[in-house]
């Protein structure tokens, strides 16, 4: 549960899903996703307003790292090559159980700092959600390296932004003070790892939730408004 902190309820009448996340982060799509299907199945789901937050994983990243998905988990992990890329084939075969296409092969691994730029970016023009999934697809499925500024202003306009804006933005080096203030949010709440998902600034829940569990603290939120009105 939270404490009630700087973290905004939101608009009334509606429920806010404030999300910590990072592309580079396998379990993040996976909770994205769930959360997806979960917002489905909501009755009252065009009443939730979901909010994407900054969060690296790796912050010391090269912006480009000299290998792929397995030989990057190995290094990071301390472990054999091979063994990385079981591991990174159960990801996949998990993934795939949320219609999700993980190309661990293809996978280009780097710093995601200019793409959460971009997610704020698409934020201040109202299409962070569709920003935020194009991103994971364009990183885990097409192989797309996304600290590139051109790649980057294409997804844009593949969601509905302006490319020339975007592009400008991203050269620009705007949005790096969001990206650092979501990063400080994320200590001060103690977040240890993603995703990490806030509902209503009530209750927090940590990891790739299912979309059962998303679907009940949805629930539970939305019945205790209720309950609460005069």
């Amino acid at each position: 549960m939270m404490d009630g902190t700087d973290t905004a309820r939101g608009v009334a009448g509606r429920v806010r899903v404030d999300v910590w996340s990072d592309i580079a982060c396998p379990f993040c799509y996976l909770g994205t996703a769930a959360l997806q299907e979960a917002l489905g199945l909501f009755p009252h789901g065009e009443s939730v307003d979901v909010l994407y937050h900054s969060y690296e994983l790796t912050p010391d990243l090269a912006e480009r790292f000299d290998g792929g998905a397995n030989e990057f988990l190995a290094h990071e992990q301390g472990m054999p090559v091979a063994q990385a890329a079981a591991i990174n084939a159960q990801l996949a075969a998990r993934a795939a159980t949320l219609g999700l296409d993980f190309q661990i092969d293809r996978m280009v691994i780097g710093s995601t700092r200019t793409a959460h730029r971009l997610a704020h970016f698409a934020l201040e023009h109202g299409r962070q959600r569709e920003m935020v999934e194009r991103l994971f697809r364009a990183h885990y499925t097409e192989g797309a390296f996304i600290g590139d500024h051109q790649v980057l202003a294409d997804l844009a306009e593949q969601v509905g932004l302006d490319r020339a804006a975007a592009l400008k933005a991203l050269e620009a080096g705007a949005y790096e003070d969001d990206v650092a203030a979501d990063i400080r949010r994320a200590r001060e709440l103690g977040v240890r790892g993603v995703p990490f998902f806030v509902l209503d600034n009530k209750y927090a829940a940590s990891g790739a939730q299912s979309a059962e569990a998303l679907l009940q603290a949805l629930t539970r939120v939305w019945d205790e408004r209720a309950v609460s009105k005069p």
